[in-house]
């Protein structure tokens, strides 16, 4: 064997590594077993208050199927809707209160976004500070582009009263449509279920939390008890940041569902490669080592595989091909889920090159200055502030 061949052998065979510890060692996440309409359990014998919190900016598209979504739970216990909307320009309150049933909704008007606070965890916070003061034993935080199936609150408190839940979070359906979205999506999910795998996350006896922002119950005093949302005020992935913090107070439940989904479409690539961008470098801690390290990982990982079965390079070629064999059967229970052809996990390799350039371009905005970019707001800005203020 050459010199160049046993290098590419080596370099086939420490991608066969990886995919058989991602396959065995990862708490099994490929094969998106926890879901919500799994193992339910029964209704509470008694059903708590739930005050959901939906912030909101320039969201007049798809707020009031969002809203109205929520307006319709089938839900036996007490229950409204706070609306924050974030200094909206188009309207989107307007459009909320003139929805039917609008007496179990209110809206509160969003005051200036203070420094070192992140838009969204202002706007939740405000929410949350209203809806505390009549004392709900829940908070629904969702987003304002969530349509809710009208059993998902029920279903979402009778697991949380079950197990004594701090958090019961969803991820939610993702708009799955068009061609960009058909090879993206998919694996933007199965991408954080890699990196937090939901088995681990449901374990009490691990630490690894996560949480799914558009969709998350949280028990009032666990969230009081943690600190409340200030503790997270600047964070980019403020889900997985919460999630974090409620762990430490009592066990959480990350799944996957089909009873919530979201509104908002992405139009093209350029739409989900910003939707990546805005916190993709945020992931890495802004760290340019964890950057360098994440590229050539994914490399190794998603793409060398393909080049080298592309190859036809004796042995290379053969892992190489088994390799990637194995990361499309991967793929296959989160295509089911989503109703694709078992054909799309063949482009595993290309979507993590894609991927890989989305991170890049994440770290590229950061250092320009406009990293996290969201409805005109930097909002990077406020975590790298907080971070130079505390140095």
């Amino acid at each position: 064997m050459s010199g160049a061949s046993a290098v590419l052998t080596a370099i086939a065979g420490l991608g066969l590594l990886i995919w058989l510890y991602l396959l065995l060692g990862r708490g099994m996440f490929w094969l998106a077993q926890e879901r919500d309409d799994r193992r339910e359990p029964g209704d509470p014998a008694a059903w708590p208050s739930v005050v959901a919190v939906v912030p909101a900016r320039d969201e007049a598209d798809v707020i009031a199927r969002s809203i109205a979504s929520l307006l319709a739970q089938d839900y036996p216990g007490p229950f409204r809707v706070v609306l924050v909307d974030d200094q909206s320009g188009d309207g989107t309150a307007a459009v909320a209160c003139a929805l039917p049933g609008a007496e179990r909704l209110e809206v509160l008007s969003g005051a200036a976004l203070p420094r070192g606070w992140v838009g969204k965890m202002w706007a939740v916070n405000q929410g949350v500070a209203h809806a505390s003061a009549s004392r709900p034993d829940y908070l629904l935080l969702t987003d304002a582009d969530i349509g809710h199936q009208p059993m998902n609150l029920r279903r979402l408190v009778a697991r949380a009263e079950a197990g004594r839940l701090a958090l019961v979070s969803l991820m939610v359906r993702l708009h799955c449509r068009t061609l960009a979205e058909r090879l993206l999506i998919p694996a933007f999910v199965f991408f954080f279920d890699m990196l937090f795998p939901f088995g681990w996350v449901n374990d009490p006896r691990k630490k690894l939390a996560a949480g799914a922002g558009g969709c998350m119950l949280v028990r009032r005093q666990a969230l009081e008890a943690a600190g409340g949302v200030g503790t997270i005020k600047d964070a980019i992935i403020d889900d997985c940041a919460l999630a974090g913090r409620l762990k430490a107070q009592g066990p959480v439940w990350l799944g996957l569902t089909l009873r919530a989904e979201s509104l908002r479409p992405y139009d093209g690539f350029g739409e989900v490669a910003r939707m990546v961008s805005r916190s993709a470098y945020a992931q890495l801690g802004y760290s340019p080592w964890l950057l360098a390290g994440t590229v050539l990982g994914m490399g190794l990982t998603y793409l060398a595989p393909a080049v080298l079965a592309l190859s036809l390079n004796g042995l290379p070629a053969a892992i190489g091909a088994a390799t990637w064999l194995l990361m499309a059967i991967s793929f296959q229970p989160m295509l089911r889920l989503y109703r694709l052809s078992p054909l799309w996990g063949l482009a595993l390799p290309l979507i993590g090159l894609l991927y890989t350039v989305f991170t890049l371009q994440s770290a590229v905005q950061v250092w320009r200055g406009r990293g996290g970019m969201w409805k005109g707001r930097a909002q990077a800005e406020a975590h790298l502030g907080a971070m130079g203020a505390a140095e």
